[in-house]
């Protein structure tokens, strides 16, 4: 981490409580969470905020990872990648399935609908400005209704946001979320290096 933030000892309020609520989760704290304690009245708005997006998200967990992870991919964030890659190898059902989605999501074998949600999604994430509404027609005509494509455009511009955050304030991923399968390490490894 390049800045001060409060450490596990020394955390109190809110900020224990959430430190604790992960450590009870995931056994550790993660440097996504401590990197918002530089600013500590900000972490517990960062996980009320990302709480009530993920709650009320109108799509599976699956549909949650497919899409971080390919925001996670054009932001470029190798944190964020590692984590949500991790993630999707119960969803997809192998390293390799991930790895495809990694390298083109269009000719990994999803279904048309996940490619049309994953477009839109990478369209959120680099250049919004041209999404227009015949864009959200061809949602639409996928089965989308409008809450789900606020919660795609939510979970892509939420991911663009965090994931420049954590880099600039030198957030890296946990030993967790470090695959030992070196392809895949390298597969995820978007932006800046573990």
């Amino acid at each position: 981490m390049f800045l001060q933030t409060i450490a596990e000892a020394e955390a109190t309020g809110r900020v224990a409580e959430i430190y604790a609520a992960q450590k009870a989760q995931m056994g550790f704290v993660m440097a996504a969470a401590q990197c918002f304690t530089t600013r500590p009245d900000l972490l517990p708005a960062y996980t009320e905020f990302l709480d009530k997006i993920r709650s009320g998200f109108s799509l599976g967990p699956r549909e949650w990872r497919l899409i971080t992870l390919v925001a996670a991919k054009h932001v470029p964030s190798t944190y964020c990648s590692y984590v949500y890659g991790k993630q999707l190898i119960g969803d997809l059902g192998s390293k390799e399935a991930v790895m495809a989605v990694q390298r083109d999501f269009r000719t990994a074998g999803l279904s048309d609908r996940d490619v049309e949600m994953l477009a839109y999604a990478e369209q959120v994430t680099t250049d919004a400005s041209k999404i227009s509404q015949h864009d959200i027609g061809r949602l639409q005509s996928h089965g989308f209704t409008d809450q789900q494509i606020c919660d795609i455009a939510l979970c892509a511009a939420f991911r663009c946001f965090v994931s420049r955050f954590f880099d600039a304030v030198g957030a890296g991923p946990e030993a967790a979320f470090i695959d030992s399968d070196a392809e895949f390490r390298a597969a995820m490894t978007v932006g800046k290096a573990s």
